[in-house]
């Protein structure tokens, strides 16, 4: 299979269908993350850092996550990382979301429930995250620190993803975040999922002249 090109474009570029496809990918990543928080075997890295400041802080787990990515964007700067309009929306949107979704769903206190919810909660975050990334709108605060950090090292993404994950793991553990079944399950499906998505969903520039 061809490289999928995931260089951003610029809004002007198809604006209707990027937007709802941003905005939808974001909401449902917000929704996914919160599924999470409810089945109670394990967050996602991210999460487990937001879930920790949220207990030290008395944030909201959808405030502390929103805190947590415009601290993330301040380490753009001596990465020198240009945000896009996707990069924004990824911040307010996500944080939203998750507390919209954590309003309305309860805790699961059923095995089986748990086991749906985390399942289900991987799937949605995979198809979710292949959705807004489709969109070519800008990289989200901790895939521009990824990539960017990547650049300057000189190192694999795979390792530098790596590298940030664990250290957002440990200190979000230490914190009192949530690690669990769930948080090894993600890491090893969130990858192969995005990747195999992707291509569904990726918007195609036809014009390449007209890249930012």
């Amino acid at each position: 299979m061809a490289q999928l090109d995931l260089r951003p474009v610029r809004i002007t570029r198809d604006p209707a269908r990027r937007s709802v496809q941003l905005l939808a990918g974001l909401a449902l990543y917000g929704t996914s993350v919160a599924m999470l928080t409810r089945a109670h075997l394990g967050l996602e890295p991210w999460g487990v850092l937001a879930e920790g400041v949220m207990k030290h802080t008395g944030l909201t787990f959808g405030t502390a996550t929103g805190v947590i990515s415009v601290a993330v964007l301040l380490l753009w700067i001596p990465l020198r990382q240009r945000p896009g309009i996707g990069t924004v929306a990824n911040v307010v949107v996500i944080s939203v979301t998750v507390d919209l979704v954590r309003a309305v769903l309860p805790d699961a206190h059923d095995l089986a429930w748990q086991i749906a919810l985390l399942a289900g909660g991987v799937a949605l975050n995979g198809f979710a995250t292949a959705t807004y990334v489709g969109a070519r709108l800008g990289p989200g605060a901790r895939d521009g620190l990824m990539t960017g950090l990547a650049a300057r090292t000189g190192r694999s993404v795979r390792l530098v993803r790596t590298g940030i994950e664990v250290t957002v793991v440990v200190a979000g553990f230490f914190l009192g975040g949530t690690v669990g079944v769930g948080t090894v399950l993600y890491a090893l499906a969130i990858g192969p999922l995005t990747q195999a998505l992707l291509p569904l969903v990726v918007w195609r520039d036809r014009q390449p002249a007209l890249r930012s």
